[in-house]
């Protein structure tokens, strides 16, 4: 074959190639139209894809790798990116108190505002974490998530004398999320900064994390049917594929949905995920919600009593979260196995349009156990 005719084939095999790459990006939704370019831009080095790792005395800090924000990306949308941690190089017990994530500007480093963060999870591996510490019991219980900080809780602090014990070469994973709902126009590298803060003093208490979240049913058979009955508990899952769950009677349930415009309030139990043997005494709270959520709440359904209520401030010009009201309580708030509990939400959509929401609560418990093997 002539040198000419392979360049015209290798030519076109090329732009066959690039048309039907772009039909398929075309097809993609925002989420995962931003997964590809994150991917892209950073194998690439277009664009700056490593972590800075800075260790202080008792802090580890981290800034993330460049996120292009180049439009709007809502809740669960934006650019990402993971990094594995060990807070420091030995098996020592050190207690995780207090994690904070703030947004900057990629190349003077400078804090610009927190709008442009969706969530930072730190989650642990659960298999070395329980093993580690002699508690092989707890391993595949409940999601290994040790908390989450989102827009409108950025920074948050366990009470004095408290905090989350683990070895200290143990490995963390976190993983940050932009956000943009405001600035179509935007085109603009954003980084993450994330701290983790510990200390060594072995007299501290220990606190186990159990996380608890709204669950609505829905209709597995039409799932994004409307109008829904507005008595109904009912919901319109976001999608299907995440954040949906079944319980032990066989119904769909979505942890991710959508809300009309104007007020309503969603409720579902949390006793099962609770799952509370005898009793705990809570310590901390911290809150992850959408925009236009105006109160997430922990109540006592037995005793008819409010556990904790969680305020959150909306923006009022934009779309966006001022602030999530966190629990912090040296004293502790006691929760039963003989009572019932529901996570209760009332959201305010004044947009124009349908929004997504998500409602969860990261508690702290103190953990009776574990301080008896430490100690």
């Amino acid at each position: 074959m002539k040198k000419s005719k392979i360049y015209k084939f290798l030519g076109v095999s090329v732009l066959l190639v690039l048309a039907v790459g772009g039909i398929y990006y075309a097809q993609l939704s925002n989420r995962h139209k931003a997964i590809v370019k994150t991917y892209l831009l950073h194998t690439t080095g277009i664009v700056d894809g490593n972590w800075t790792v800075e260790k202080k005395v008792n802090t580890y800090k981290m800034i993330s790798p460049d996120f292009y924000i180049d439009g709007i990306y809502t809740s669960m949308e934006g650019p990402k990116a993971t990094n594995y941690v060990q807070l420091t190089t030995d098996s020592t017990i050190v207690w995780i108190t207090s994690f904070e994530v703030k947004a900057l500007d990629s190349k003077s480093k400078k804090n610009i505002s927190n709008d442009f963060i969706c969530h930072t999870n730190v989650d642990f591996n659960d298999v070395n974490y329980y093993t580690g510490l002699g508690l092989n019991d707890r391993i595949g219980k409940q999601y290994p998530r040790m908390t989450s900080l989102s827009h409108g809780l950025e920074q948050f602090n366990l009470p004095n004398g408290y905090g989350i014990p683990m070895k200290g070469n143990d490995y963390l994973m976190v993983t940050t999320q932009s956000l943009n709902h405001n600035l179509p126009n935007m085109r603009q590298l954003v980084k993450h900064e994330v701290s983790i803060s510990y200390s060594k003093e072995k007299t501290m208490k220990p606190l186990m994390s159990r996380t608890v979240y709204i669950q609505l049913p829905y209709d597995k058979n039409d799932p994004f049917k409307e109008p829904l009955d507005p008595a109904s508990n009912q919901c319109i899952p976001v999608e299907t594929k995440n954040h949906s769950y079944t319980d032990a009677n066989g119904t769909s349930l979505s942890g991710h949905w959508v809300i009309p415009k104007g007020k309503k309030t969603y409720s579902s139990s949390i006793d099962e995920q609770l799952h509370i043997k005898d009793s705990l005494r809570l310590h901390a709270a911290a809150v992850h919600v959408h925009p236009f959520a105006t109160s997430i709440t922990l109540y006592d359904k037995t005793d008819k009593k409010v556990i904790f209520r969680s305020n959150v401030i909306n923006h009022t010009s934009s779309i966006g979260l001022t602030t999530i009201d966190a629990l912090s309580s040296e004293e502790g708030i006691w929760l039963y196995a003989n009572h019932d509990y529901d996570l209760t939400m009332d959201v305010n959509n004044t947009s124009n349009s349908e929004q997504d929401m998500m409602g969860s609560m990261f508690l702290f418990f103190y953990d009776r156990e574990l301080d008896a093997k430490l100690k």
